[in-house]
């Protein structure tokens, strides 16, 4: 197993095809400026030498976490046998990226993405339909722009971890660790 990216790609292609509802969600594991860490899902969107993709209200709190420190790890679990777990550093993603993957999303993703105060209170849930109303309204049958306040980030991974579960206990686990030369390969006890 000499490329982890190579091989995570092979696992993700095998729960993609495995009939699990959500083969993409990963937990995204950050940490605010007092050192305070949060869990949640996301949904990765691309996975390639250049690192994992994911996109975010970028005034939500995931990303006031990731400002304040650009770190994170993700962790994959696709049961009952298998989980990878990625940590690295966090950039954004260009400009670029964010408006083509933006186009791909169903028009009511991309007017939810206009009309959802991401993680702040809601008095009713009906205030999130009249905003959501709004934006179609506002935008018509024209096509939808990405909201400045919306956009991805890439974790470039510093290490990949793969865990497969075996019987009595005996799992394969490895860990890669990215240096200068490539990937370094090592087995971890379970």
């Amino acid at each position: 197993m000499k490329d982890p990216l190579r091989e995570f790609n092979a696992w993700l292609e095998a729960a993609k095809k495995s009939g699990l509802e959500e083969p993409t969600a990963m937990a995204l594991a950050t940490a605010d400026e007092t050192g305070a860490p949060h869990v949640r899902m996301v949904l990765l969107k691309a996975a390639d030498e250049r690192g994992f993709v994911f996109y975010t209200n970028l005034e939500s709190p995931k990303a006031s976490d990731l400002k304040a420190n650009p770190r994170a790890e993700l962790c994959f679990y696709w049961p009952p046998k298998r989980q990878v777990r990625v940590l690295g550093s966090i950039a954004p993603v260009s400009v670029e990226e964010a408006d083509a993957y933006f186009a791909t999303r169903p028009r009511v993703s991309q007017l939810g993405a206009w009309a959802s105060r991401q993680s702040q209170p809601l008095g009713a849930y009906a205030e999130l339909e009249r905003a959501v109303a709004a934006c179609a309204i506002r935008f018509g049958l024209k096509a939808v722009p990405r909201p400045p306040h919306w956009s991805g980030f890439r974790l470039e991974p510093a290490q990949i971890e793969f865990w497969e579960q075996r019987p009595f206990r005996l799992h394969n686990r490895t860990r890669f660790t990215r240096t200068a030369q490539g990937w370094d390969e090592q087995p971890l006890f379970p």
